[in-house]
């Protein structure tokens, strides 16, 4: 088995996730022209639900297995290795068994009484496999990563994508006829498979580990004694993680449930409810986390630097990085809140023609960018171990926003806007508390300059957008759409170039690109 470095190995997945969030959009278009937005409203309000008891499943059990499995190979204890992988197999397997069964068992008191759309039901059925799947996936990821080969995940991840794109749209079109309920149970009957491709492929690497001859590990130890207890250390090492995870997973699922109780609440339809919410998260949301594959990137190579640079003490390269983080954050994720600021409307014509659903692109364009500089910072809290912080930050963000659901989705006048404004209060809310955690622990301070030269080629770019769309220059809205976008990026990064924002240093550290340039 190849072993990888840390930088390459890092590089490796984040190439696989790159490509996975571009793959990943094609469904988010293609799916609501074939079912709409109730239909992904549907599709939608099954993954809450999902996300909660696959925390409560894997948790922090990938990372354990990862973190063991490094440990007892460096060792030289190989029937550790074993065992830890059987352990953490079984144990996810009994727990993905029991909440599948509860699943089916309560599949329909929670689809009629909490998400208030029983149409959901067919989903909830065609979406518990993924338990059982997703378990096993979790436990060979941690695996192979432990043993830093980062190769199974990266190819598992990208093979899951593909055939998960292929299989959502021709179920979705193919139980169409049946109805929107079935339709949606479809596309999740696509998501199961896509599953299922990515966990052969981690299967067959596993196969091919058989009968390969075990490295020799210089000052290896004997073998740990049979009765050391796994079980227990395997949970310990787990739960802190999962207690983190669980917030933000149990945080999505109460903000489905509180979103469509209070849009009943407004006096609306379920139909058009379950419609208005898919469009949300289905539709608009994607289409603003695009931009963080960059912003990510930041945050894979801002930890590691960090780290090495608090166990020196060396505080003056801590602030340089973070301000190197920052302002590339800044930078690269304000020219996509222009776009959809200014171009929401053909936007959601061309990509989902749904352009009644453009206004909520154009209130969450603006608050994006503090999504965009949240990764950074939110790294730089694990980096600096204040994890603590960030997790409780978190946790005061996600009362605000559910408390604010309540109090503005259930107003007519505000209906699925105030569910809207409750989640960018939120976005904001957490990115502020997590600048105060990194100012007062590493007295860092941002720059204010840069954000004025940021905020003034903002401006210049969005009349270079306008001015390009308007004069119709091309046949096609797309084109049209894609010229003004590419002539207003063209202004805006030769005004970062001109103002000193970006200079060749910055650009040699991002991924990819800096190797070409350097």
């Amino acid at each position: 088995m190849t072993k990888q470095t840390f930088i390459k190995g890092a590089m490796i997945l984040l190439a696989a996730g790159m490509i996975n969030r571009i793959l990943g959009f094609i469904p988010r278009i293609a799916l609501p022209r074939i079912i709409g937005a109730e239909g992904v409203g549907l599709y939608q309000l099954g993954y809450p639900f999902l996300i909660v008891m696959l925390t409560l499943i894997t948790g922090g059990i990938p990372l354990a297995v990862s973190k063991w499995t490094a440990e007892a190979q460096a060792q030289g204890d190989y029937s550790r290795v074993k065992r830890i992988f059987r352990t953490a197999l079984a144990l996810t397997v009994s727990l993905s068994l029991l909440f599948t069964a509860l699943l089916l068992l309560f599949a329909p008191w929670i689809t009629t009484h909490l998400l208030t759309d029983a149409r959901v039901y067919q989903t909830f059925l065609f979406m518990s496999p993924l338990l059982f799947i997703s378990a096993v996936s979790s436990v060979c990821r941690g695996y192979f990563q432990g043993k830093q080969n980062m190769v199974p995940t990266a190819l598992s991840q990208v093979i899951e994508t593909m055939f998960r794109i292929v299989f959502v749209l021709f179920f979705a079109k193919l139980m169409l006829p049946w109805g929107l309920e079935w339709a949606a149970a479809g596309a999740m009957l696509g998501v199961v498979l896509g599953e299922l491709c990515g966990l052969a492929v981690l299967l067959i690497q596993l196969g091919k580990e058989r009968g390969k001859p075990l490295p020799a590990v210089e000052g290896a130890v004997m073998p740990a004694n049979d009765k050391e207890p796994i079980m227990k250390r395997l949970i310990g090492l787990s739960v802190p993680v999962t207690l983190s995870k669980l917030v933000g997973s149990l945080s999505y699922l109460l903000e489905s449930i509180l979103t469509a109780r209070s849009l009943l609440v407004a006096g609306i339809a379920t139909g058009v409810a379950t419609a208005q919410y898919g469009a949300l998260q289905g539709m608009i949301i994607p289409i603003v986390l695009l931009p963080t594959a960059l912003t990510y990137s930041l945050s894979v190579s801002l930890i590691p630097s960090l780290s090495e640079a608090a166990a020196r003490g060396d505080r003056a390269l801590i602030h340089k990085r973070l301000h190197q983080s920052m302002r590339l954050a800044l930078v690269s994720g304000a020219p996509f809140v222009v776009a959809m600021t200014l171009l929401a409307e053909p936007i959601c014509r061309v990509l989902y023609r749904h352009t009644e659903i453009s206004p909520m692109l154009q209130l969450m364009a603006p608050i994006a960018l503090f999504i965009y500089l949240q990764a950074p910072l939110q790294a730089a809290l694990q980096a600096l171990d204040k994890a603590g912080i960030a997790l409780t930050n978190t946790f005061i963000g996600a009362i605000v926003k559910l408390a604010l659901i309540v109090g503005l989705a259930s107003k007519p006048e505000f209906g699925i806007y105030g569910a809207l404004i409750a989640i960018n209060i939120n976005i904001v809310l957490v990115t502020v508390l997590h600048w105060l955690a990194v100012m007062r622990h590493v007295g860092f301070h941002m720059q204010i300059l840069d954000f004025v030269k940021v905020g003034a080629s903002m401006v210049i770019m969005a009349a270079a957008l306008r001015w390009t769309m308007n004069q119709h220059l091309l046949a096609a809205e797309w084109q049209n759409m894609s010229a003004a976008f590419s002539a207003g990026l063209l202004i805006y990064l030769l005004l970062m170039v001109v103002l000193g924002i970006i200079n060749k240093d910055d650009v040699v550290r991002l991924p990819v690109i800096g190797r070409w340039i350097k």
